[in-house]
């Protein structure tokens, strides 16, 4: 395990998933960490399992508010940081013509308005030298039938990252973009599935990732921390965690 001792660490929607897999990285190397979800029976399990190490807070962060209160809660507690993650996420899968001007709010209310608005009342925390890495997704290029409001949101955010990485320059904060493929996740990323529904799904990703399966949580929480702290010389870079699936490989018979 990578040495994160003294290290303290942000993670927005932490508390299942590819957030929780970048969580018990952080503290399993030592790290403090001030994590982010919604469901309260999550946040108490994390909890009982993490202890002091870990700070649970119950946050929207498609909520002005909640997001101020967050930031004072991360000065409060772990004062300068070194890593702001911001992996909290929704997708909801309707063709274009199906799109509610409610679904539509939604989903760039979380992926991208409340992203933004996070990373500006959290940069003045982060130390000279830190980081912010996004997870944006495989979506975020190309076109994806169902995908319309998603990949907007998505590639809006890897925009976002390629201008803050510009402006944080000066502090030497490198911002870069985490992109996932099909990643066995306890949702699988898209709201309201059913478990068929999510069956399905990982089975699709198993047969049109290349690599001919889904990933891991831990492999994308690996490469955000990848991001964070080893690639010193990297800044405004996206970052495919995908199996190639976005990579337009060709792949033998």
């Amino acid at each position: 395990m990578t040495n994160y001792q003294d290290k303290k660490a942000v993670v927005i929607g932490g508390t299942h998933g590819m957030g929780l897999a970048t969580v018990k990285r952080l503290v399993h190397g030592g790290a403090e960490v001030l994590l982010t979800g919604r469901n309260e029976d999550n946040l108490a399990k994390i909890r009982r399992e993490f202890g002091a190490r870990v700070h649970a807070l119950r946050s929207n962060i498609a909520d002005i508010n909640d997001i101020a209160i967050l930031g004072a809660a991360a000065g409060q507690k772990l004062g300068a940081i070194d890593l702001l993650h911001i992996n909290a996420g929704i997708s909801e899968l309707e063709p274009f013509d199906q799109v509610s001007e409610a679904s539509y709010d939604r989903q760039f209310a979380v992926n991208t308005k409340g992203a933004f608005f996070t990373v500006q009342r959290l940069a003045p925390l982060i130390r000279e030298g830190g980081s912010i890495v996004f997870t944006s997704s495989v979506a975020d290029e190309g076109g994806h039938p169902g995908m319309s409001v998603y990949s907007a949101t998505k590639a809006a955010l890897v925009s976002f990252a390629s201008v803050l990485a510009a402006e944080l320059l000066p502090r030497g904060i490198r911002v870069n973009t985490v992109s996932p493929g099909f990643i066995d996740t306890p949702t699988k990323g898209v709201a309201g599935l059913t478990e068929t529904e999510r069956a399905e799904f990982k089975a699709l990703g198993d047969t049109i990732t290349p690599m001919k399966r889904n990933g891991t949580a831990d492999e994308v929480a690996r490469a955000v921390l990848f991001l964070a702290f080893e690639a010193t010389f990297t800044t405004g870079a996206k970052l495919a965690v995908d199996g190639g699936l976005g990579q337009k490989l060709s792949i033998p018979a």
